[in-house]
């Protein structure tokens, strides 16, 4: 018997689905044994890449762990296990940037079985109730969340992340330097577009993260969960019978004329350099990222592909009510995080600094010199 361990997050969505891929193919392959573990989003994301390699041999990892990763030998490259055909395919198939997110120095290290970027959810029934026009500017989801009718994810790392969406929106492509991840002022500016929105919703956003976020608004009939301009997707919410309400999903509204470019996330999956048995897991991920695999049993199962045929495929859109096709140019218009070995470390010591400036503990301009102080300080760390 072959026993290998994995590693994944507490959420349908990231865990029920490589559970239900492991059955599968140790039913194919009866020599085969897969365990599972989970922690909290959280907990995975602050947890050391070089524990969880020491500790598992197939870990669900997002991409800006990467670049570590890589740099400190934690990973085995796929291209020497598997035939470049079938990575070919995966590459060709990428939602937005997912597959390149996992590439460094070269190598491919993670299948990109997962693509999530923060996309617009709302309640059609209390849009509807309320005789409410789905917004389409930023103007419109000001003037919405005036009204009491818009939340928003604004938990600490969420709100690093939208800041790259209005540095993008306000003309600035972030992490174009390395003094930052945009002007000064461009930065302040972002920052206080979302301070706006954060002022104007209840207090309570600030402490939810995507998946509290989804699950607030389907399951309570406060009119302020009828509409959320950006959080993280999860098609979950967008499928019948998930929740006691159902979530639609769509892409971003306008800003100053052009639709606002979100900030890439999702996850993949990736084989630990210190495992023992390196063939099975390599086998296992092929298995789970395969096109046949991410449009049938993967998201039967709960999962949000990463591979493209999922996203357009009819049996999967009408089971999610088009969740992946009404959002997928969300994602493919995303923006990516730098790839960097310290760039982990920055994103962990900006996102309370962003979040304490959206809810007014800080002012925009202090924030914003003192986020590009951490990315200068990072970066340059990673590259003497």
């Amino acid at each position: 018997m072959t026993p290998l361990k994995g590693i994944a997050w507490n959420h349908t969505r990231g865990f029920v689905s490589v559970v239900a891929c492991a059955q599968r193919f140790e039913e194919l392959h009866p020599d085969v044994s897969i365990v599972w573990e989970k922690r909290s989003l959280q907990a995975f994301a602050d947890a050391s890449l070089a524990d969880l390699a020491a500790a598992y041999d197939l870990i669900i990892m997002d991409h800006p762990h990467t670049a570590l990763a890589a740099t400190e030998g934690l990973l085995l490259p796929y291209e020497e296990w598997l035939p470049a055909e079938f990575l070919a395919d995966q590459a060709a198939n990428s939602v937005g940037g997912s597959h390149e997110s996992y590439r460094f120095q070269g190598k491919q290290w993670t299948l990109a079985t997962d693509a999530a970027s923060p996309i617009a959810t709302w309640r059609p029934d209390l849009l509807e109730n309320h005789k409410l026009a789905l917004p389409e500017t930023w103007e419109d989801v000001l003037d919405l969340a005036k009204r009491g009718f818009v939340t928003v994810s604004a938990f600490p790392i969420d709100m690093l992340m939208h800041s790259y969406t209005f540095c993008a929106a306000l003309g600035e492509t972030p992490f174009q330097s390395e003094n930052g991840v945009a002007s000064n002022d461009t930065l302040a500016a972002a920052l206080s577009e979302l301070h706006k929105l954060v002022s104007l919703c209840d207090p309570a956003c600030l402490e939810r993260n995507p998946i509290r976020t989804a699950e607030w608004m389907s399951q309570i009939t406060d009119p302020r969960a009828a509409y959320c301009p950006f959080a993280y997707g999860y098609s979950n919410y967008s499928r019948p019978r998930y929740a006691p309400f159902l979530l639609k999903s769509g892409g971003l509204v306008t800003f100053q004329g052009k639709r606002l470019r979100s900030t890439l996330g999702g996850a993949g999956i990736a084989v630990s350099s210190k495992t023992k048995h390196p063939q099975a897991c390599m086998d296992f991920a092929r298995f789970t990222a395969a096109p046949e695999t991410q449009m049938g049993l993967y998201f039967q199962s709960g999962g949000q592909p990463g591979h493209r045929a999922a996203w357009t495929d009819n049996a999967v859109n009408n089971a999610s009510h088009n969740f992946f096709r009404d959002t997928l140019q969300t994602l493919d218009e995303s923006i990516l995080r730098p790839q960097f070995p310290g760039y982990m470390d920055f994103q962990d010591a900006a996102s309370p600094v962003a979040h304490a400036c959206v809810s007014g503990a800080v002012s925009p301009a202090d924030a914003a010199t003192e986020i590009n102080h951490l990315y200068q300080k990072h970066f340059t760390k990673s590259h003497s």
